[in-house]
């Protein structure tokens, strides 16, 4: 014989029978005697034994194990069965039945004694197995107790959205008694609003048959959350029944929630703003992004109002004056528009507040003021001064007022604003405010420092570099400085690049840029010295190489400190303009860029490609000069890497970026329009050359020749008759430039240079005359040794040439050249 289904099912497994089923109750007869009369189907298969085998036998015989237990719990035997049916016509009580394989199963019984009219008395028993029983009581007992002591409100809900069971918890939840819901649908129960969300919510599951877990919904009454979860409930042979629900008060940890979202949005707000703060060192740059961050994430209006001394760089005023001293308000933002809002934003306006105001109180005192009654807010905002009612919007519900500070002094003031109905600023706002503007205070006052120490070092960096240019017969020069800008993520300082123009002997000009590395003011004292030191050697009329190797000698002196080694980049170009030749030498600078005309009236334009050599700096080098001729009206640029670097691009894209530029100008522009059009142009962005991250230095001439006839040069042999032909063709030529008044004085210096070289020298002589700005004469002679002047005695028979040299003219000087050496005097014009 098979065995029996099986009793429990699994959770979540479907049934296919009715709960009659589920506990398959089994029916037996009996007569009088104890003999079955009736098997039914549900006993067979509950006991095992078919009912051929079992109608007319004695029930006894099945029967196993211990003694029965009778209702009382008092041992039983078989018989007393009978003894129990005919004194209370009713017996229950527990029976082990032995099955047809050995094995015995308990079931649980109830009989009744039948006797009706005029017949015979019989037995009608139920026989039910007692595992499957025990399961069903197990779990209504388990659901009654968990209706019971559960916290959670539970409900089970049936098909027309009526309550068909709740417990008392649900009840104290909703506010209404058990009595009262029962039987009653959930439209009658809620406010309408609410129960036709639960309504829709309902019928999704029961449609659908998923559940719906933790949906959050208002309490009833408008105060505190609930979640609730919904399930479908269903018969085991598939019918659907309701749904079950199942609420819980979570205004706790919904209020928990929105605190640590809050504690969260605040702390993502004091980043945002440390990152939108952190590079900044541009006052009124830090204001306005103080002002954007907290509109509309925090306020709907805010505006930062600062002392002009820290948006100037200045020193603050003294605290007993600070109330008395206006504000300008650097930053503004606001939610809304319109005229009032408007005249609010206005950036640069000038605010006063009188010290009684509250806003003068903040300001003397640096502790915050928070409005929180509408008196309050009304007393601090429509006062008699206009300064006052102009601080907050007119619509505002809660104002704040906190003071920026820095290192214990009030910088200004943060005003924020809320209005339209928005949760009015509380404590923790105000201590989020309090620490927005300690971190802001310290950026400002870092930038008012940086301001003021940057302001210092282009104050010494203007102040070293030429405050005018000579303008040499032949030569135009044209040249800007811009000092590096103010953009934050440039962290711009003054630097160390420089120009320079130098008059030399004769007309010509020494052209001269540089780059000492690093910015700030040891840049710009180095600057200082490197000119210095270069406009020192020019006077010795050097050439440009042996200048560069002089200069690079004087590294460890030039050095911005003992730790601190030179690095410096410098080209250095001469210019003669009576022969149109340039001379240049380069210490590791850009190269310089040569514009030439071309027929369609355009530049041609070449780089120079002189030996670069290596920064100055760098001992044990050597620095190659390189010369070239250049056409009347060519235009020579210098210039610093600040013209065509930025970054993010490779400082060649930039050179030819700046070649492209200047080939496409046109030639006729003065050269003062050329170097704005290049500024312009080179600009990263089309930001203008202020805001370029490192300094610029442009230095651009255009290199002509002197007038026809101004220059004369002759070559004598070194004879005795050539002092006196040197004379005559001097004061020849003199009286023919209409300078008859410095013959006297050129032949009487010319005579004594001429006879010099005839006596030291034994070579050729040459004589040149330049007439320009000055009157200029050169002798030349191959001896290599300079003259030196020195002071003759009277016993002395010689040795005055020189003294009478340097006492007659303005000024005189040596040069060595490729071959021999130059003597030069200079005499000024009548």
């Amino acid at each position: 014989m098979s065995d029996p289904p099986k009793t429990f099912h699994s959770a979540g497994e479907r049934l296919s029978t009715s709960l009659l089923e589920t506990l398959r109750i089994g029916i037996v007869m009996f007569d009088a005697e104890g003999y079955v009369r009736l098997w039914s189907p549900a006993t067979e298969e509950i006991l095992g034994w078919p009912a051929e085998e079992v109608v007319g036998r004695y029930y006894a015989d099945y029967l196993t194990g211990p003694p029965v237990a009778s209702p009382s719990g008092a041992p039983a035997r078989a018989g007393e069965i009978y003894a129990t049916l005919q004194h209370e016509k009713y017996w229950r009580g527990i029976l082990r039945v032995r099955r047809p394989d050995g094995r015995a199963v308990e079931v649980e019984g109830r009989a009744s004694l039948i006797t009706p009219a005029g017949g015979r008395p019989f037995i009608l028993a139920n026989l039910v197995e007692t595992s499957r029983l025990r399961a069903v009581e197990h779990d209504l007992a388990a659901l009654d107790a968990l209706f019971a002591t559960s916290p959670l409100g539970i409900a089970f809900l049936d098909t027309e959205h009526r309550y068909v069971r709740v417990n008392d918890a649900l009840a104290r939840l909703n506010g209404v008694p058990v009595s009262e819901i029962l039987g009653r649908s959930i439209r009658d129960v809620l406010p309408p609003h609410l129960a036709d969300s639960l309504v829709q919510i309902q019928s999704l599951v029961l449609q659908t048959g998923r559940p719906v877990v933790d949906t959050v919904i208002a309490a009833p009454d408008g105060h505190g959350w609930r979640s609730v979860s919904y399930g479908r409930l269903t018969s085991p042979d598939g019918r659907v029944l309701g749904v079950s629900s199942t609420i819980m008060d979570v205004t706790e940890r919904r209020d928990a929630m929105e605190k640590i979202e809050r504690a969260r949005q605040r702390l993502k707000l004091l980043d945002d703003v440390g990152v939108a703060l952190g590079d900044l060192l541009d006052v009124p740059r830090i204001a306005r992004a103080l002002a954007d961050c907290l509109v509309p994430r925090f306020a709907d209006h805010a505006g930062v109002m600062l002392y002009a001394a820290v948006a100037h760089g200045g020193e603050l005023p003294r605290p007993d004056r600070l109330p008395d001293s206006p504000l300008l308000q650097l930053g503004a933002a606001a939610k809304t528009s319109g005229p009032a809002v408007e005249a609010l934003l206005r950036v640069g306006r000038e605010v006063t507040f009188p010290p009684e105001s509250v806003f003068g109180e903040v300001l003397s005192s640096a502790a915050p003021h928070m409005t929180l009654t509408e008196e309050e807010l009304h007393s601090a905002t429509c006062s008699t001064d206009p300064a006052l009612a102009a601080a907050a919007p007119p619509d505002a519900d809660s104002v704040l007022v906190v003071p920026l500070r820095a290192r214990g002094v009030v910088l200004g003031l943060l005003v924020l604003s809320r209005s339209g109905g928005r949760a009015p600023f509380d404590r923790d706002d105000l201590a989020l405010t309090m620490e927005l503007t300690g971190r802001a205070g310290i950026s400002l006052d870092n930038a008012r420092l940086y301001a003021r120490e940057r302001e210092s070092a282009l104050m010494l960096q203007r102040s070293l570099l030429p405050q005018r240019v000579p303008s040499p017969p032949g030569v135009q020069v044209a040249y800007r400085y811009v000092p590096s800008g103010s953009r934050a993520e440039a962290r711009a300082e003054a630097g160390g690049d420089w120009f320079d123009v130098i008059s030399l002997a004769g007309g010509r000009v020494a052209l001269v840029v540089g780059d000492v590395m690093g910015h700030g003011m040891r840049a710009a004292a180095t600057m200082g010295r490197l000119r210095t030191a270069v406009r020192t050697l020019a006077g010795l009329d050097l050439p440009p190489a042996e200048l560069l190797r002089r200069v690079n000698d004087l590294a460890d002196d030039l050095a911005p400190g003992p730790d601190e080694p030179l690095m410096a980049t410098c080209v250095y170009a001469v210019y003669d303009p009576s022969t149109r030749r340039c001379t240049l030498a380069s210490a590791g600078h850009l190269p310089p860029l040569l514009l030439a005309g071309r027929r369609d009236e355009g530049w041609a334009v070449a780089s120079v490609e002189a030996p670069s050599g290596v920064p100055l700096g760098i001992d044990g080098v050597e620095f190659e000069s390189v010369e070239l001729e250049v056409e009347e009206g060519a235009v020579l640029a210098l210039y610093t890497d600040g013209l065509i670097e930025h970054r993010g691009e490779d400082i060649t894209e930039g050179l030819d970026r700046l070649v492209s530029l200047l080939a496409g100008l046109p030639r006729q522009p003065f050269l003062e329009d050329i170097c704005d059009r290049v500024l312009d142009g080179m600009a990263p962005g089309g930001t203008g050359p202020a805001d370029s991250a490192d300094d610029v230095a442009l230095l651009m001439a255009r290199l002509g020749g002197l007038p026809e006839g101004s220059a004369a040069s002759w070559t004598f042999p070194a004879e005795r008759h050539a002092v006196r032909r040197a004379r005559d063709t001097v004061r020849r030529t003199l009286r023919g430039w209409g300078l008859g008044a410095l013959a006297d004085d050129a032949v009487l210096l010319v005579s004594e240079l001429v006879t010099n070289s005839l006596r030291h020298a034994h070579g050729p002589i040459g004589v040149r005359m330049v007439r320009g700005s000055s009157l200029l004469v050169e002798v030349s002679d191959p001896l290599p040794v300079p003259p030196r002047e020195h002071v003759a005695t009277v016993d002395d028979e010689g040795g005055r040439g020189i003294q009478l040299v340097a006492r007659g003219s303005r000024r005189w000087g040596t040069r060595h050249g490729p071959i021999g050496k130059t003597v030069w005097f200079e005499l000024p014009l009548p």
